[in-house]
């Protein structure tokens, strides 16, 4: 089995798995050309789409890559993604079977209310929940449901390959080294980002382990984000911890 990740838009990632036989499966296509331009030129053929959740940067190239390959569209119940065929939920299986795949469904609301991650095979696709060393922003849900959906990640095989949709991880080194700065790992991390951006290259996808050991939205227990918490004001609450990363966040320059 072959994991791609296809550039796409400004900073989106669109992930493409495809096996020996030519068959492929693609997960949030924002935008149809960079997709359809690999099709054409290895001859795969599309068996499926998978969708984390609604926004148009991960769903703007579901109509035209139908047009010329109509296949199932797995996506969450949610109003707002009319091109889905296939409704999932936290606890659904998807089967694609020209594959001979098997994706777990998890719901993990937080960056919206209906969004879900697809784990399998080793592989976590989980949309704009988790990036690497940072995490989404809350447009529709409260920290306490991005805590848990984080936990819920946190919770898979650390050898589990997390395939984020957006290549935010240099900013998001910057914020996490702020609060962490005593982190190892961290500056470990850093600097290996550091230099596959300087030569083009992504940082995705990265082990969950190593985003357990680096990512300060995985860490909210650990006593340098205590430490760093309480110097805020924060009491020994850890949906607060949590909820003052993801402000100081938002409001960071580097």
């Amino acid at each position: 089995m072959s994991l791609r990740l296809i550039p796409a838009l400004r900073d989106n990632y669109i992930w493409l798995l495809s096996d020996e036989a030519g068959q492929a499966i693609v997960i949030d296509p924002g935008e149809a050309p960079p997709v359809q331009r690999i099709l054409d030129a290895e001859g795969l053929k599309l068996q499926a789409i998978l969708l984390t959740h609604h926004h148009a940067d991960h769903i703007g190239g579901v109509e035209a890559l139908l047009a010329t390959q109509p296949v199932p569209v797995h996506a969450p119940h949610d109003e707002r993604i009319a091109c889905a065929s296939q409704h999932v939920q936290d606890g659904d299986t998807v089967n694609i079977p020209a594959l001979d795949m098997c994706f777990e469904v998890i719901g993990i609301p937080g960056h919206t209310r209906s969004h879900v991650a697809y784990y399998g095979h080793g592989l976590l696709f989980c949309g704009d929940t988790l990036f690497s060393l940072g995490c989404g922003r809350l447009f529709e849900g409260t920290p306490a449901q991005m805590l848990t959906s984080l936990d819920r990640l946190r919770a898979l095989p650390g050898e589990t390959q997390v395939c984020c949709a957006h290549e935010y991880t240099q900013a998001n080194a910057a914020f996490a080294r702020s609060v962490d700065p005593h982190n190892i790992d961290l500056a470990r991390r850093s600097e290996e980002v550091e230099r596959l951006r300087e030569a083009g290259r992504p940082t995705l996808p990265v082990p969950l382990r190593d985003e357990c050991a680096c990512n300060p939205f995985l860490r909210s227990d650990t006593p340098s984000i205590k430490a760093w918490a309480q110097a805020q004001g924060i009491d020994d609450d850890r949906v607060q911890r949590f909820a003052a990363l993801r402000r100081a966040k938002d409001h960071f320059t580097a």
